[in-house]
């Protein structure tokens, strides 16, 4: 099995076992008194249920996962854990993994049992490149607030496939009582690829668990079947709160308890990463080349006369026009030979079949840029989105991602081909402040990324309204997105069509103006554009502000005008994550008619958090005018605990000041149907 598939291997066992809840038991648990009348967790109030317990065995000589579940719904939303979705994949090289002997039952507070009847229906969940996801699908019988949820089944995997599992203890609900076991064979096959088998008696693990809790092992005597004794892995937990919610969080999954096994012939750390590395380096280089197609192809769009930055541009570009399946589709292999495609062995199939997943075209760019004359090198990254690198976690799958790096003119530059849009010399946030291991002269290493800038991801926001003497405006809305925020629309838009994405642009200005405003899209402007802003126009219609008497109150940015706290919360148990850095600039126009003036305006303020961000605001006036500036400068996206008072201090204030309002005089009552005169 190549390291893609181990990857993506590993990746669905770790979603697995995040995504459902886990208990194996050899006989169904009869409920007790309490746990059929309980109607409430103490401490938790309004959670939505209690995992009573919950275990997995896992058995490497059988193959197998054994899961039991066992819950208590306390609420409404409770009863969603009803409906069971068992993830399982299998490799189109053959191999896999499969949902067998689903059981259950409900329980109602009264004692009364219903049993689970129903069969399992298969789902299609995603097909990747080499890879198919698919889930049994099932609903258990007659559930009710109260009533007590209880199935298991058993995961088997192929002879040929083997894994460390990973024992995901904390979740969304409170755990009363959990328990883990996994029996590991002594001789485990970690990889077998270029020739090479890697047996180990080696276990490592990443322990983040509750005070008092630990793996412990223990081996049992031996027997004829197995003359050195079972080794046992074995973790018990009780009262486990549920995972913390919080706004702006660091990806959970990075900070939940869990334990993380793997398997490695290697003594320490370094040795894993050196040799590990070399491996998937020589395995990504066959596959890199670069191959006499992709050669002749960069031959063709660059000239002796360009400079490396504008060859290097020219192959970008190149790059940037082929489909990009993991945002298309996975084309199937019957489609593929009736078009004359080629099975994807290398670059060269990629250029030649025009397409291909994101991995896939960075290894292409890497290829070309390798053709034009550049030491180029791939950089495999954790997807800061779903986890952040850890490099005591002895397993390649926390590597998501392929990027690029070149050598220009004796500077390195990153690049992110993959993702479709990105500009040229930048990466997508979620491949931004991040680490993994990384191809160098002479072998590997483990790195981190750079950042971005907060300059890089600007938003624009401009309003020119004009008001009537009734008080209502109408005029031009523009948006203009640069960096990352243009990125995510533009990844939105491939999701959909023209008029889904003009139905979501739409709706997200109706979050940010006061309600019964009419809002359409008229305009579009660089959406395939990667190295343009993007630019959205609206035609924007309808009442603004609150009349009380002869004086109107308007917000004096219509764009926050809502009022709602970034951090309500005084205390926070995670730190403060934002996706990225940003600059966020907003410019206001209201046009008076003769008959409404301004009264006062907000003063002009400034706020600042150390070196990390500032707000500022200004506003002028005049006879048939009033203008209002604001700009939100974020430069950090990572704020600890001890930051937070400061933080959320800041916001505080800011809040309170974008909450002042424009005050108008001679303004008309709510739905005046006629002009108001001045009073004498």
């Amino acid at each position: 099995m190549n390291w893609s598939s181990r990857l993506l291997r590993t990746t669905l066992l770790a979603a697995l076992a995040a995504s459902t809840p886990q208990l194996f038991a050899d006989q169904w648990t009869a409920p007790t008194k309490e746990e059929l009348s309980m109607t409430s967790q103490e401490g938790y109030p309004g959670i939505a249920g209690v995992y009573l317990n919950r275990e997995e065995i896992t058995e490497d000589r059988n193959h197998s996962w054994s899961v039991y579940v066992r819950m208590k719904v306390l609420t409404e939303k409770g009863k969603d854990y009803a409906n069971v979705e068992l993830k399982y994949g299998s490799s189109h090289e053959g191999g896999g993994y499969t949902v067998d002997d689903v059981s259950g039952r409900t329980i109602h507070p009264d004692g009364t049992i219903i049993p689970f009847t129903g069969k399992p229906y298969e789902k299609l969940i995603e097909k990747t490149q080499g890879f198919k996801y698919m889930a049994k699908v099932f609903t258990m019988p007659d559930v009710e607030i109260g009533s007590i949820i209880e199935y298991r089944y058993v995961l088997r995997y192929d002879d040929n496939w083997y894994f460390a599992p990973s024992w995901y203890v904390q979740s969304d609900l409170y755990l009363r009582k959990g328990h883990y076991v996994w029996k590991p064979t002594d001789k485990q096959l970690v990889s077998k690829r270029q020739g090479r088998e890697q047996l180990t008696n080696g276990i490592g693990w990443l322990p983040i668990l509750p005070q008092g809790a630990e793996v412990k092992q223990t081996r049992l005597p031996a027997v004829a079947s197995n003359p050195e004794g079972q080794l046992i892995m074995d973790l018990q937990v009780h009262d486990v709160p549920p995972s913390p919610q919080e706004e702006y969080m660091p990806p959970i999954s990075s900070f939940t308890y869990r334990v993380l096994f793997y398997y490695s012939p290697y003594r320490t750390t370094e040795e894993f990463w050196k040799n590990e590395g070399k491996f998937w380096s020589k395995d990504r280089d066959k596959f890199i080349g670069p191959g006499s197609k992709v050669t002749a192809a960069v031959h063709e769009l660059t000239a002796a006369s360009d400079t490396p930055d504008q060859k290097l541009r020219k192959l970008y570009a190149a790059v940037m026009q082929l489909e990009n399946t993991d945002f298309t589709r996975e084309h199937e292999k019957q489609e593929d030979k009736a078009s004359g495609q080629h099975e994807t062995h290398d670059t060269d199939d990629v250029l030649v079949n025009k397409r291909g997943s994101s991995d896939q075209l960075a290894e292409l760019f890497v290829a070309m840029a390798r053709a034009a004359g550049m030491k180029a090198y791939l950089f495999a990254v954790t997807n800061r989105n779903r986890s952040i690198f850890a490099n005591y976690y002895l397993n390649l799958s926390q590597l998501d991602d392929y990027i690029a790096v070149v050598n220009v003119d004796g500077k390195e530059q990153y690049f992110d081909p993959g993702s479709r849009y990105c500009p040229y010399g930048h990466l997508d946030w979620k491949h931004t402040f991040s680490g993994g291991l990384r191809q160098v002269e002479g072998g590997t290493e483990l790195s981190n990324t750079p950042g971005e800038p907060y300059a890089f991801s600007r938003t624009q926001r401009i309003a020119d309204l004009k008001m009537d003497e009734h008080g209502e405006v109408s005029g031009l809305v523009k948006m203009t997105y640069e960096g990352e925020p243009a990125l995510r629309w533009r990844h939105r838009s491939l999701a959909g069509d023209d008029e889904s994405l003009r139905r979501e642009l739409r709706t997200s200005l109706e979050h940010m103006l006061s309600g019964g405003m009419k809002i359409e899209v008229t305009s579009i402007t660089h959406l395939e554009s990667y190295e343009q802003p993007l630019v959205v126009e609206y035609n924007v219609k309808g009442p603004i502000g609150s009349p009380t008497g002869k004086r109107l109150f308007i917000p004096a940015d219509i764009f926050v005008g809502t009022p709602k706290a970034m951090f309500p919360h005084e205390k926070r148990e995670l730190a403060v994550y934002f996706d990225y850095p940003y600059l966020l600039q907003d410019a206001i126009r209201f046009h008076l008619p003769a008959s409404i003036h301004p009264e006062s305006i907000p003063a002009a303020d400034k706020q600042q958090f150390e070196r990390y961000a500032l707000y500022t605001l200004s506003s002028e006036q005049a006879p048939d005018a009033v203008t209002v500036r604001r700009n939100l400068t974020m430069g950090e996206f990572l704020f600890v605990t001890k930051d937070y008072s400061a933080l959320r201090s800041f916001y505080s204030k800011m809040e309170s000041k974008d909450q002042e309002n424009i005050v108008l005089t001679n303004a008309p009552q709510a739905g005046a149907a006629q002009a108001v005169t001045s009073s004498k």
